[in-house]
C-alpha cells in the first residue's frame, strides 16, 4: 500500500489543463480536490485556437508522463476537451467554464453570451466514438473528484480515503439537519447565511 501511495502522490498521474490564464479562476478547485487527497497533478494552459500543435504535443506528453487521466477546462466554443480526447486514448473530463477574457483590450471579465451552455454542449455533445465526461458548468471541484474516483480503481488507499469522504458528507448533513431541526428554519437561516 505505501508503493501505491508514494505512485500517485510523487508523480503526477492527472493533468489539469485549462485553454486560458482567466479559467483558473475555476479550474484551481479540480486542484484543490486533488490536493486534499493527495493526488499529484500537472497543470498547464493549452490553447485549442491559438496552440494546435502544443495540443497536439501535450496529449503525447500525458501518455508518455504516464497520466491517468486529462481534466479539461474552457469557455465559449470549448474546444479544448474535445481535441485533446481526439489525440489520446486517455480519459478526459471536461469543465464548460462560464466566465472567460477573450484577451481583448479590456481587463473585466466577461460572462459567456450563453451563461455557459455553449461550453456546456461543445464539451458534452461530442460525436461517438470520441467521448468526453462533461461536469457542470464551473463545477471543477467535481472533475477533480470524478479523477479521484479514477484512480481509486487503482489504488485501493484512494478508495478508502473516498470512503471516508462519503461518510463525511453524510455526517455533515446529519449534523446540519439537526441543527435546523433545533433551532427552526428562521434562526437556522439567520445564523447560516448572515452577511
Amino acid at each position: 500500500m505505501l508503493h501505491e501511495i508514494m505512485t500517485y502522490s510523487k508523480k503526477p498521474l492527472v493533468g489539469i489543463i485549462m485553454g486560458s490564464s482567466s479559467d483558473s479562476k475555476v479550474m484551481h478547485a479540480a486542484a484543490v480536490v486533488l490536493d486534499e487527497f493527495g493526488v499529484k497533478h500537472e497543470d498547464q494552459i493549452v490553447s485549442a485556437h491559438r496552440t494546435p500543435t502544443r495540443l497536439s504535443d501535450y496529449a503525447k506528453h500525458a501518455e508518455k508522463e504516464g497520466f491517468k487521466v486529462i481534466i479539461a477546462g474552457a469557455g465559449g466554443s470549448a474546444h479544448l476537451p474535445g481535441m485533446v480526447a481526439s489525440h489520446t486514448i486517455i480519459p478526459v473530463i471536461g469543465i464548460p467554464i462560464m466566465v472567460y477574457n477573450d484577451k481583448g483590450h479590456s481587463d473585466k471579465f466577461k460572462f459567456s453570451a450563453f451563461g455557459g451552455l455553449d461550453s456546456l454542449l461543445s464539451i458534452s455533445e461530442m460525436p461517438t466514438g470520441s467521448p468526453v465526461v462533461t461536469v457542470g458548468v464551473n463545477k471543477a471541484a467535481n472533475a477533480g473528484l470524478y479523477a479521484v474516483k479514477i484512480l481509486a480503481n487503482e489504488f485501493l488507499d484512494l478508495q478508502k480515503k473516498l470512503k471516508r469522504y462519503k461518510e463525511e458528507q453524510h455526517r455533515s448533513v446529519l449534523k446540519e439537519s439537526e441543527e435546523l431541526r433545533k433551532l427552526g428554519l428562521a434562526k437556522f437561516t439567520n445564523k447560516k447565511f448572515r452577511k
